[in-house]
């Protein structure tokens, strides 16, 4: 028997997406002949109702959904155009904040200078300015931007707060140096107001910085009428400071060994941590041989 051999054809299938190109034409046809032969109802109606109102939806859904996009990115743009503005003026404020506190600064200064100033009507003065110190955190020595220029010579006092700061060592043109009271290597012939004792002041820079105090010695207070509080200025027989200049108060006393002198400490009135600008007495003092 003969065997019969079915062949079979392979079925073609065509994709989808070509299949709905077609009937989007066909419909887009449909629609077409309808609007322009004035068909109403039937079925071209009916596949207008089912294709194009979906159509039409979804794409006014994607322009509403668009819309709102633009309009939220337009919002985030005006809200980072306000932000920078307000960044610019909060600048601006600042500035003007740090000038006007830098100005105040300089007023405050300046009334300072003036009220120095007429501590000692007596001498002749002129302000500097503090450029430079030797000390980060103190001022034992520093440097100011008055020189022989200005008629600056060795050996003239200098005053800051409302007292003796300290005294001239060196001079160039522009520039002089300041060794302060607070410095190890200063020495002044001072005198207590309350009884007239001599006696003598001496940096310790040490001391300073632990407790803001120096020493004095050789205080003869054989009446003990000295006490604490009471105000210390430069001696009229000091041979390189200008009398009655104020150095600070008496901080703590006690008596030597021998019972006849005392030592202690004295707070200065010159805050030697913080100072800017300064008077110097243009004279140096002259000593009789």
């Amino acid at each position: 028997m003969r065997k019969h051999r079915f062949t079979s054809k392979k079925r073609k299938h065509i994709p989808t997406k070509y299949l709905l190109l077609v009937l989007s034409f066909v419909c887009v046809i449909s629609i077409f002949t309808g609007l322009v032969f004035n068909i109403s109802g039937g079925p071209l109606s009916a596949v207008a109702g089912y294709v194009f109102v979906p159509m039409q939806t979804g794409i006014n859904n994607i322009g509403q959904w668009t819309s709102k996009k633009v309009n939220n990115f337009k919002t985030l743009s005006e809200v980072l155009e306000e932000n920078e503005e307000l960044k610019k003026q909060i600048d601006d404020l600042t500035n003007e904040l740090t000038v006007s506190r830098m100005e105040s600064y300089e007023v405050d200064n300046y009334r300072e200078i003036l009220k120095l100033d007429e501590l000692y009507p007596g001498y002749e003065k002129i302000a500097a300015s503090v450029v430079a110190s030797d000390n980060n955190n103190w001022f034992d020595v520093f440097t100011i931007n008055r020189g022989s220029n200005s008629g600056i010579k060795v050996g003239m006092n200098v005053l800051a707060g409302s007292g003796l700061a300290g005294i001239v060592i060196s001079v160039s043109p522009n520039f002089a140096t300041v060794r302060s009271v607070i410095d190890d290597a200063n020495n002044v012939s001072a005198m207590v107001t309350t009884t007239g004792d001599n006696f003598n002041v001496s940096g310790n820079l040490q001391l300073m910085k632990e407790d803001q105090v120096i020493t004095f010695s050789e205080l003869r207070d054989t009446k003990g009428k000295v006490s604490i509080g009471d105000p210390v200025v430069t001696s009229y027989v000091s041979d390189q400071y200008e009398q009655g200049i104020l150095i600070g108060y008496i901080n703590s006393i006690e008596e030597n060994s021998n019972g006849l002198t005392k030592s202690g400490t004295i707070t200065p009135v010159v805050d030697f941590e913080h100072i800017q600008t300064v008077l110097v007495i243009l004279n140096v003092k002259e000593t009789s041989e």
